[in-house]
């Protein structure tokens, strides 16, 4: 076999993209994006795909899409204010300013100074504006993430977005929530390996090894930064539980190892907190994507002693992928606030809109551009009072 070949056969054992098909997977995701409604789908396969979406700019502009975020319409820089009096505030502080590994390395102390203050603002903006979500130690983990990829302003939509959504169970005042996620775990293993199961049920060692897998979406746990957006990219496309289904395809994958130890809580807890930098993260993709589709968490209910509607983040699901699916591509976006702020020009200033949840106010951004001011305004009165009717315009 020639060495063309050669290394052409170890890419595709280890799920990379050739020059080409890297050329022809931009080029999807283009159409994608610039379809009117984005098509939504196409993104999440990109997603879910090899390499994921492959460059961090295109990562600034398919995660928004993925999550339902306007980026003509984000939240402005926060003031001095956001920090004042705020409960959480010496906590993220101090999570902050142990988040250094985080950073490149590499970067300067400056520029990193500069950005762990931009990381706190993010945070505190998002408990401000939702009194309801509870911080948690594990949440900065995420929250760079989003900061180093997409910059302060997009990255307090995306979070604001995520506490609301797949995070949203996390930041319950109390962890019963958290662990009721972690039960999802264990009827997944019994399912593909009931001798893995029993052993790890022998040995009550229990999910807790898992908890801060979940909580940070791994990236307080794998120290290759690209190892992390290959997961962010695969997580933001997929359902609040894919974090679950990621962590049963590691344990699987790690079988033999598992079962070579003593059985023991200790021995088999020591063994899985700690994650291999080596592992085939493609092929775990994979794995987890297909776990997910032959064990659908609906049926896993029972065993994981979580009714549904207990769920937010799962509850909530459905409406949201009903709602990104309708969404504008950024050039008509653009054009349609270009068009209201000459709208407004011309008319004065209206009234400010009335606040409503971040759910209904994805559904305003899928308003066809033909709307003119006056029907939007009506738009967003309506969403005081009527917001599943707007669902039904789409």
């Amino acid at each position: 076999m020639s060495r063309g070949r050669r290394q052409s056969a170890g890419c595709v054992a280890r799920g990379e993209l050739q020059g080409s098909q890297r050329k022809e997977k931009r080029l999807l995701i283009h159409r994608a994006l610039t379809r009117d409604p984005v098509d939504v789908e196409s993104l999440q396969a990109a997603a879910f795909g090899p390499e994921g979406l492959l460059t961090d700019e295109i990562r600034r502009k398919v995660w928004p899409k993925l999550l339902g975020v306007n980026v003509y319409s984000l939240p402005p820089k926060p003031g001095r204010d956001v920090r004042q009096n705020h409960k959480d505030y010496n906590q993220v502080l101090l999570d902050v300013r142990r988040s250094s590994r985080r950073f490149p390395p590499g970067m300067r102390a400056e520029q990193r100074q500069i950005l762990q203050e931009q990381l706190i603002d993010v945070i505190l903006h998002v408990l401000r504006s939702h009194s309801e979500l509870h911080y948690y130690q594990g949440y900065h983990d995420i929250a760079v993430t989003l900061l180093l990829v997409s910059g302060e302003r997009m990255a307090m939509a995306l979070l604001e977005r995520l506490s609301t959504l797949h995070l949203r169970d996390f930041m319950d005042p109390t962890m019963d929530s958290t662990k009721h996620i972690l039960n999802y775990l264990m009827p997944i293993l019994q399912r593909e390996s009931p001798r893995l199961h029993n052993f790890m049920m022998r040995a009550e060692v229990g999910t807790i090894f898992a908890l801060s897998w979940l909580i940070t979406w791994y990236g307080h746990v794998l120290s290759n930064f690209h190892h992390i957006l290959r997961l962010y990219d695969f997580f933001l496309a997929s359902h609040p539980l894919m974090a679950v289904y990621f962590a049963a395809a590691i344990v699987l994958y790690r079988e033999e190892e598992v079962l070579s130890c003593d059985c023991d809580m200790p021995s088999i807890h020591q063994l899985l907190s700690h994650i291999p930098p080596d592992l085939p993260y493609e092929a775990l993709v994979v794995r987890a994507h297909l776990l997910f589709q032959r064990w659908p968490h609906t049926e896993l209910t029972r065993e994981a002693a979580l009714q549904l509607h207990k769920s937010i983040a799962i509850g909530s699901f459905l409406e949201f992928q009903q709602v990104a699916s309708c969404q504008r591509p950024d050039a008509v976006l653009r054009q349609q606030r270009e068009h209201l702020a000459l709208s407004r020009t011309e008319a004065g200033p209206l009234l400010p809109p009335a606040e409503h949840s971040p759910l209904v106010k994805a559904a305003v951004w899928g308003i066809t551009a033909t709307l003119g001011a006056a029907a939007l305004a009506v738009t967003q009165t309506a969403l005081e009072w009527a917001p599943e009717f707007l669902l039904q315009l789409f």
